[in-house]
C-alpha cells in the first residue's frame, strides 16, 4: 500500500492557495480594465451627439436623485403607519442607480476612493451603432438638401405652375368666424347644379370689340322669288340671289358717345328677268358733352342706291335705273338754360345722279339733276316735364344746282324757308322720339317755275307697349326736283309703321305697313304707294337662324305708265355675331 508523504501533501496545499490567490487578482484586474480603457478613450473620438445624449442622461439622473431624496426625507418624517410605494430591488426600469449596490460578489464594482480630488469620469463611449446612425443622418441631410435645391430650380423654371399649385393647396375647413366646420353640417350643393337666372335676351347678338367700339354684324343670304324684278310698270318675274350685310357699332366711352349704322344689299338674277344691282348706306353720329350744359352733335352719312321706278323722273327706254348717290352731314349745338332748350344746326346734302344706259345703245347724262342743299335750323323749346318738351323751329336754306341752267333752259336753283312745331317725348323704353308738323316752301330763281310749297309732317317715335314688343312710327316730307320743261317738282309724304314681336325666345315676328303720297306742283298729278310685309326668324342658336318674309307693294297714279304691282317671297339664312 502506497502512502503519501507528508511533505508532498503540504506542498500541494501551498500550490492550491497560490493558484486561488492568482485567480482572484487576475479577475480583479479584468474587472477594472474596461473602465480604464474607456477613460483613456481607446475606443476612438466621441461625437457631439453622444456628448449631448450623455449630458441629457446626467441631467435626468440628477433630477431623479433629487426626487428620491425628497421622497425619502418625506417618508422619514411621515408617521409609521404611512405606507410607502413599492420599489423593486433593481429600481424602476430605465432608471440608473445612484450608487452601485454591493452583493458580496467578487465581481462588484469597487467603492469610489473617498480621498480622490475629482469624481471618477463618466463613460462617454458611444454604442457600437453610433457611427452607423451618424452616417445615416448625414446621408439623410445630404439627400434633403439635394431635394430642396432641385425643388428650388423647378420653381424658378416654372413660376406660374408653382404659384397655381400653391394657390390650390387645400386649407383646413373653417367657418367664417374661424371655428372648425361641424362635421355633422350638411354639404351645400354644387354651383353647377343650382338654377341660373335665364337671360332676358338669350338669342340677342353679343357683338365683338373693335378698338373702343362694340361691333354687331349681321349677314343674310337667301333667295327671292318676285313677280316684278325691277318694280316697274313693265316688270317681269325672276328668281334672285339676295345678300344683305348690316353693321352696327356703338362706342364704349366714359362720357361721349358715337354710333355707326350701315347696310349693303347685292341682288343677282338666278333665273328670269335680268337684274344686277347693289345698294348701300352708312351713317355715323358723334355726341360730345361740353361744359355748362352745352352739347355738340355731328352726323355724316353716305347712300348709293339705284333710282326707284317710282321716281317722279321717268326715263323711257333704259336698260337699268341710274345710280343715285347722296352725301349729307350736319353739325348741331344744344344748350339748356333752366327749363329752356335752345339749338342751332347746319346741314349740307349733295345729290349726284349717274348716267342712264339706254336699251337702244349709248347713255343719257343726268348732270342737270345734281344739286347741293345748304340749310340752317334754329330751335327753341320749353320743358313742361322731364318727359315732354314742346318746341318750335325755323329753317332757311339754299339749293344750288351744279348746272345753273338745265338742258331745258330753266334756272332751277331755289331758296328754302320752313317752319315747324312739335313735341319731344322721352318716357324711357316705353316711348321716345319726336313729332312735328309745319309748312315748307321752295321758290326758284326762274320766274317761269311755280314755287313748291306744302304742309310737312315729320316724326320718329318708338313705343314698347310690353316687354318683347316694339312699335316704330316714322314719317318724312321730301321736296323733289324735276327736269321736265315747265314742271317745278313735287312733294312726297311717306310713312311707315313697323311692329317687332318676340313670340318666343328663339322666334321673332315682324310686320310693317307703308304708305306714300306724291303731289306734283304745276300739274294735276299724284301717286299713291302702298306696301305690306310680314316675316319670321327662327333662331337655331345665338349666331344663326332661318328667316323668311313675304312682301307686296303697289303704286297707282293718274299719270300714264306709272302703275305697278310687285309681290315677293324671301327665304334665307341669317348669321349674327
Amino acid at each position: 500500500m502506497l502512502r503519501a508523504k507528508p511533505g508532498n501533501k503540504s506542498r500541494r496545499k501551498g500550490a492550491a492557495f497560490c493558484a486561488l490567490f492568482l485567480t482572484t487578482g487576475f479577475l480583479a484586474a479584468v474587472r477594472t480594465a474596461p473602465l480604464h480603457a474607456q477613460e483613456t478613450e481607446l475606443r476612438g473620438a466621441v461625437s457631439e451627439s453622444a456628448i449631448s445624449d450623455d449630458q441629457k442622461r446626467k441631467t435626468s439622473q440628477l433630477t431623479l436623485a433629487e426626487k428620491r431624496a425628497l421622497a425619502a426625507q418625506g417618508n422619514a418624517n411621515a408617521p409609521a403607519t404611512t405606507s410607502q410605494a413599492y420599489q423593486p430591488a433593481g429600481g424602476v426600469a430605465g432608471d440608473e442607480p445612484d450608487t452601485p449596490t454591493s452583493t458580496g460578489s467578487i465581481f462588484d464594482q469597487p467603492p469610489d476612493d473617498p480621498f480622490a480630488d475629482d469624481p471618477a469620469p463618466v463613460s462617454q463611449r458611444q454604442p457600437s451603432t453610433a457611427k452607423v446612425r451618424a452616417a445615416a443622418q448625414d446621408d439623410a441631410a445630404d439627400a434633403a438638401d439635394k431635394a430642396r435645391k432641385k425643388k428650388a430650380a423647378a420653381t424658378a423654371e416654372d413660376t406660374d405652375t408653382a404659384a397655381a399649385e400653391d394657390a390650390n393647396v387645400r386649407e383646413s375647413k373653417v367657418e367664417a368666424d374661424g371655428k372648425p366646420v361641424d362635421p355633422r353640417a350638411e354639404r351645400t350643393g354644387a354651383i353647377e347644379g343650382q338654377d341660373r337666372k335665364p337671360e332676358d335676351e338669350p338669342f340677342a347678338p353679343l357683338g365683338m370689340r373693335v378698338g373702343s367700339f362694340v361691333l354687331k354684324p349681321t349677314l343674310e343670304q337667301g333667295v327671292t322669288a318676285t313677280s316684278n324684278a325691277d318694280s316697274s310698270s313693265g316688270g317681269k318675274p325672276a328668281v334672285l340671289s339676295e345678300t344683305t350685310l348690316r353693321l352696327n357699332a356703338v362706342s364704349d366711352w366714359a362720357t361721349n358717345s358715337a354710333s355707326i349704322d350701315g347696310y349693303g344689299i347685292v341682288r343677282r338674277t338666278i333665273s328670269g328677268d335680268r337684274v344686277e344691282d347693289a345698294q348701300g348706306h352708312v351713317d355715323g353720329t358723334l355726341n360730345i358733352d361740353l361744359d355748362n350744359e352745352l352739347r355738340a352733335i355731328a352726323r355724316l352719312g353716305y347712300e348709293a342706291v339705284p333710282e326707284s321706278a317710282s321716281s317722279p323722273v321717268v326715263i323711257e327706254g333704259t336698260v337699268s335705273q341710274p345710280l343715285r348717290q347722296t352725301i349729307d352731314g350736319s353739325l348741331a349745338l344744344e344748350k339748356d338754360v333752366g327749363k329752356m332748350r335752345f339749338g342751332i344746326a347746319g346741314s349740307v346734302e349733295h345729290d349726284t345722279y349717274g348716267d342712264a344706259k339706254l336699251s337702244a345703245g349709248g347713255t343719257l347724262s343726268q348732270k342737270d339733276r345734281d344739286s347741293t342743299l345748304y340749310a340752317l335750323t334754329l330751335r327753341g323749346g320749353y320743358e313742361i316735364s322731364p318727359a315732354i318738351t314742346p318746341f318750335a323751329e325755323v329753317e332757311v336754306g339754299r339749293r344750288l344746282y351744279d348746272q345753273r341752267i338745265d338742258s331745258s333752259g330753266f334756272a332751277r336753283s331755289s331758296n328754302r324757308l320752313g317752319a315747324r312745331a312739335g313735341v319731344d317725348v322721352d318716357l324711357g323704353e316705353k316711348l321716345s322720339g319726336e313729332f312735328s308738323a309745319g309748312w315748307i316752301r321752295e321758290g326758284f330763281d326762274d320766274d317761269r317755275l311755280a314755287a313748291v310749297s306744302g304742309a310737312t309732317v315729320d316724326g320718329d317715335l318708338k313705343w314698347s307697349p310690353e316687354r318683347g314688343t316694339t312699335v316704330d312710327l316714322t314719317g318724312q316730307t321730301t321736296v323733289e326736283g324735276a327736269t321736265t320743261a315747265g314742271e317745278s317738282g313735287s312733294i312726297l309724304y311717306s310713312g311707315r309703321l313697323a311692329v317687332e314681336r318676340e313670340i318666343r325666345a328663339n322666334l321673332t315676328g315682324t310686320a310693317s305697313l307703308g304708305a306714300g303720297w306724291r303731289d306734283y306742283t304745276g300739274a294735276d298729278g299724284h301717286d299713291l304707294q302702298l306696301s305690306a310685309e310680314a316675316g319670321l326668324t327662327w333662331w337655331l342658336n345665338r349666331y344663326a337662324g332661318l328667316t323668311t318674309r313675304v312682301r307686296t307693294e303697289k303704286q297707282t297714279s293718274n299719270l300714264p305708265g306709272r302703275d305697278y304691282t310687285a309681290n315677293s317671297v324671301f327665304l334665307g339664312l341669317k348669321l349674327q355675331r
